[in-house]
């Protein structure tokens, strides 16, 4: 049974994670639901830049709202997005896409279905930019 969960922030609850450029916050959804959702604040570590390699997850949902900062991305359908504080973005399954650059200061909160899942690196679409 899912109990309700509640967190407060923690600015001293960040953790490394998938990338090395950004700092996670787990909020604890993966846990009451068995890995079936995952959601987690992600921040820039201020001074490291974005490494843009193409890839893509197996997931089945992702989803990303900025809280402050901005963050610019390429995707294989619809090329490149910045996105600013109150922009949000779904990522379809399986797109090919990059993070080109951040805000020092960018946050982000990320909700994914399953909390868990596997990244593949991808070669670069053919119709964008390299």
């Amino acid at each position: 049974m899912q109990r309700t969960t509640v967190h407060h922030d923690d600015p001293a609850a960040f953790s490394a994670g998938l990338r090395a450029f950004f700092a996670y916050r787990d909020l604890g959804v993966a846990n009451v639901t068995g890995g079936g959702f995952g959601a987690h604040v992600i921040r820039a570590i201020p001074g490291e830049g974005a490494k843009p390699d193409w890839h893509t997850h197996t997931l089945g949902f992702q989803f990303v709202y900025v809280l402050r900062g901005w963050v610019e991305f390429d995707y294989e359908d619809v090329g490149r997005v910045r996105l600013e504080q109150g922009s949000s973005v779904y990522q379809p399954p399986g797109i090919r896409h990059r993070e080109v650059a951040h805000s020092d200061d960018v946050e982000m909160l990320e909700i994914t279905s399953p909390a868990e899942f596997a990244t593949q690196s991808v070669p670069a679409p053919q119709t964008a930019m390299a």
